[in-house]
């Protein structure tokens, strides 16, 4: 392969030395750009790392690295108008089934299986050793159907790429797996893989299964992958990679009338922080504020909503709001929760044979919260109540334990129906040891055209009047759509801060205004941290540990000072330019 002076895309937008040493030790991105030049071709801009500033770009022509030798070039489609996405990597063209077979013969010659560590790092190593040895660069290989390979660079880094793509990675979807932008992987059938971006929404790939044998043949992978074969007999499995992210995969055309089909809920690396779900408009710092005052003393919170409306993510933020000495106990089907505490017990459910059940040696949801009454934990958190497990949390909050969940509802009313009829059956007089209830939604912006998490209305429980049959809330937090702004209603009429959290501080009812001074001192606490620039999950945690250790006042006096050092030194920065 003739290589490519990385100078020739000096005029492209973004490009720098970073781009210039990437495009010198990937010829395979070389080579795919300048092919977009030649076919004039719109030139994508060159991005280090997308943000979320970018989601107002109508026509978003972008090139990202995900890890190399991945890349990503994210375009508008010509003829279909729509957003599509573009692996760009050192694939195998011509023959590549039949190279891979033959290369997976050589390797299984050389290699003692007994010998390979199940540590994917350590794995990567023992593969490279490996390639080095049976394929070093410059060598001309005869595979045992007769191919003859010339061991060139380019060829040698498809090699690579591809071995770790079948033996360590996720093959073809490696790509999507790495991008920490994807948030679902939809293959619905035969035809292409598409994808939900957390910037830019719904979206087509360039990958595709064009046939059911190919198809079936690739799902059959993917579930021995995950440890779960897939048969015409168990043509169902729910289980979760490696990274943690979950899947589920149908398999077969009698019951998927399209070819099998699979659906990939990433699992996020690192969660996104109170502070910038404030800064996305998720929530407001006063909504934030409220929650955090209540989660300060041991108020039970559920958050409601339809399926990928951000619970799991809204949950995992308000966490660090949870006094640091507390001891929390999480149990989740899949461990999504992410909480910053040292004393933290995760415990997740043992699925052999049908989780949901007590047999063969599963460990269901209810079985884990049984046994976290008897932990002695501060908080405990369930990562998603579907069925008799409620029955046992709302008897955690009975006896005093402050429970913190998500669940599929989307209002009060529908979350009220739920947990007082089957399978849960929570009595009505019950309900009202859930405090407080979050509705949260994914609504569509006008301003960006894309859908975004808000949280809908924050809503106290009074509970249940057997006179009326009837349930009481209180809707302390609206969101208003025509402004995309949050109104607090609660100033002066929230029964949790006027006639609980008061009285655990010691405020007493004629000095009621002092719960919604402090109430404001915590927004503004929050607003200047998010000036401040303090948006990662871990440094708002230490924060917010240090406003316990010093005393709300005193960290927002510091944290003011702080904010103001910062403008009057922008201000002097901008005069010396000037």
């Amino acid at each position: 392969m003739e290589r490519i002076d990385p100078s020739r895309f000096a005029s492209l937008k973004g490009f720098d030395d970073g781009w210039r040493e990437r495009f010198a030790r990937n010829p395979h991105l070389a080579k795919y750009v300048a092919g977009l030049l030649e076919r004039s071709l719109p030139p994508p801009e060159l991005v280090e790392k997308l943000s979320r500033d970018m989601a107002a770009i109508k026509k978003p022509n972008l090139l990202y690295p995900v890890g190399d030798p991945v890349y990503i070039h994210l375009y508008v489609d010509p003829e279909t108008k729509g957003l599509r996405y573009h692996p760009v990597e050192p694939r195998l063209k011509k023959d590549r089934e039949r190279i891979l077979a033959d290369v997976e013969k050589i390797l299984a010659a050389n290699i003692d299986e007994m010998d390979v560590p199940e540590d994917s790092s350590a794995r990567e190593q023992v593969l490279y050793k490996l390639i080095d040895k049976l394929f070093p660069l410059n060598s001309l290989i005869k595979t045992p159907s007769g191919l003859e390979l010339k061991i060139d660079r380019e060829l040698y880094s498809c090699l690579k790429y591809e071995l770790y793509c079948e033996k360590i990675g996720v093959s073809l979807l490696e790509p999507m797996i790495r991008d920490p932008f994807i948030e679902d992987i939809h293959c619905s059938g035969v035809g292409p893989i598409f994808l939900h971006h957390k910037i830019f929404g719904h979206m087509e790939s360039s990958i595709s299964f064009q046939t059911f044998e190919e198809l079936d043949g690739f799902v059959m992978k993917l579930s021995e992958y995950v440890g779960k074969p897939v048969s015409h007999r168990s043509p169902i499995v729910d289980a979760k990679l490696p990274d943690g992210s979950r899947i589920n995969i149908v398999f077969g055309e009698d019951i998927s009338q399209r070819g099998s089909n699979f659906t990939i809920r990433k699992f996020a690396t690192k969660p996104l922080s109170i502070i910038e779900l404030i800064k996305f408009g998720t929530l407001s710092s006063v909504l934030a504020a409220y929650l955090w005052l209540l989660l300060e003393e041991r108020m039970s919170i559920w958050i409601c909503g339809e399926t990928a409306s951000g619970k799991t993510t809204t949950l995992s933020a308000i966490t660090a709001f949870i006094p640091p000495s507390a001891k929390i106990v999480s149990i989740e089907e899949v461990p999504e929760v992410h909480v910053p505490h040292e004393n933290w017990i995760r415990e997740v459910v043992r699925e052999t044979g049908n989780a949901a059940s007590e047999e063969a040696g599963a460990v269901s949801m209810f079985q884990l919260l049984k046994a976290a009454l008897r932990q002695r934990p501060t908080y405990i958190i369930v990562g998603e109540i579907r069925g008799q497990e409620g029955a046992i949390a709302f008897q955690a909050m009975q006896t005093g334990h402050p429970v913190l969940a998500t669940f599929h509802a989307a209002s009060v009313n529908r979350l009220v129906q739920r947990l007082t009829g089957s399978p849960i059956n929570i009595p009505k007089t019950y309900i009202d040891n859930l405090n407080a209830v979050l509705i949260q939604s994914a609504v569509h912006n006008p301003k960006s055209g894309r859908y975004e998490r808000r949280v809908l209305s924050v809503n106290e429980i009074l509970g249940y009047e057997p006179a009326e049959q009837q349930f009481n809330f209180v809707e302390v937090v609206s969101w208003e759509p025509s402004t995309d702004t949050f109104e607090f209603r609660g100033m002066g009429s929230s029964y949790l801060l006027e006639n609980k959290i008061a009285i655990m501080k010691g405020i007493s009812k004629y000095e009621l205004r002092k719960i919604y001074e402090e109430l404001e001192t915590r927004a503004k606490i929050l607003e200047y941290m998010l000036k401040l620039g303090i948006l990662d999950y871990y440094d708002v945690w230490k924060t917010l540990v240090w406003v316990y250790n010093v005393g709300v006042n005193h960290a927002f006096e510091k944290l003011r000072q702080n904010y103001r050092a910062k403008v009057e030194s922008s201000k002097e920065a901008v005069a010396v330019k000037a």
